[in-house]
């Protein structure tokens, strides 16, 4: 069953300079207990794409133009604040990049806690607070009718991180977006928050869109993965074919960077050429047309489709299972 369908979504945002469009036509569709991994670089769209879901686009400088986003039968761009405000937190909700700045430093994770459930749930404060304890246990943070009567500084980035999660499943949501739920994590915390958010995405029977730039933390935990780059999907696949075979060359140049265990010692890990355009000096053809080795002449002048049944890729010449283009 289908929970999240965006359909050619269009986000722009005025600048000095001009209108920049930073998420350009895309659509995508998310499943009930799918995980569904949004990568790419920094700027490429992927956090604006999950705030548009949530209708936290801030206004100005920030507009969605253009396409929809069906969520339980609505279309979300449609709905008024106060309508969004019922489904924001209580249907779907989001897990920040920065817990720090996510939560609210001068009230105690608890009263912070009791008043999402109060609000959603229509709990009395005893009941909040039980609750809160509750979910607190259940995302693993230890003496949790202690915790609750803490302030954000008084936890580390984890154990703020797994606040955060309790509060995003607090009104078991249909929908969870986690926007980089590991940044600024130590590599064993990390682990522990994607094992943490795995396990009770599938206890919840969840459907999530997991944000992120590290292909690893893709593997790791998605069933399907989009790629973004310059606004727009340049690839999207089930995540072991994925892997297994890249067919745009951004993809495979962002696997080809990951450090590994390699046979013969490098100097220096693989790059990607060249820099990502201006998005308010896009070029009329593939936007990678200038950091792409195999690049002809076509690509340059006219922009790509995206293509494709299951394994879709933007790209007039996608790479073949040996790493050439088809």
């Amino acid at each position: 069953m289908t929970v999240l369908s965006v359909r050619n979504l269009q986000v722009e945002f005025a600048t000095e300079r001009g209108r920049v469009r930073a998420v350009d036509n895309v659509s995508f569709d998310v499943s009930a207990g799918e995980i569904l991994g949004l990568v790419g670089e920094s700027g490429c769209g992927k956090t604006v794409t999950g705030l548009s879901i949530l209708g936290l686009i801030p206004s100005p400088p920030g507009q969605i133009t253009g396409g929809e986003i069906l969520f339980g039968g609505r279309d979300l761009t449609k709905l008024s604040d106060k309508d969004y405000e019922q489904v924001r937190g209580s249907e779907i909700s989001m897990i920040f990049q920065e817990p720090m700045t996510a939560l609210n430093p001068v009230f105690t994770v608890g009263a912070q806690m009791t008043e999402i459930l109060r609000l959603h749930r229509g709990l009395t404060r005893k009941q909040a607070r039980a609750a809160a304890i509750e979910l607190l246990s259940l995302t693993g943070i230890p003496a949790p009718e202690q915790r609750i009567d803490e302030y954000p500084h008084q936890m580390s980035g984890g154990m703020r991180q797994r606040v955060m999660i309790a509060m995003a499943l607090s009104c078991d949501p249909k929908l969870l977006i986690a926007d980089e739920p590991t940044t600024a994590l130590d590599v064993t915390t990390q682990a522990q928050v994607l094992e943490q958010i795995v396990g009770l995405q599938q206890q919840f029977d969840m459907a999530v869109v997991l944000i992120t730039h590290d292909l690893g933390v893709v593997a790791e935990t998605c069933d399907r993965a989009i790629v973004m780059y310059c606004g727009e999907i340049v690839e999207a696949a089930p995540v072991e074919a994925l892997f297994a075979r890249p067919r745009h060359p951004y993809t495979a140049g962002l696997m080809r960077s990951l450090p590994r265990l390699r046979d013969e010692p490098v100097d220096r890990l693989p790059v990607i050429d060249g820099m990502v355009p201006d998005l308010l000096e896009l070029p009329s053809g593939c936007r990678f047309a200038a950091r792409c080795e195999n690049a002809a002449e076509d690509c340059r002048e006219k922009r790509p489709a995206i293509d494709g049944n299951g394994h879709a890729v933007r790209c007039f010449y996608p790479l073949s299972a040996g790493g050439a283009h088809d």
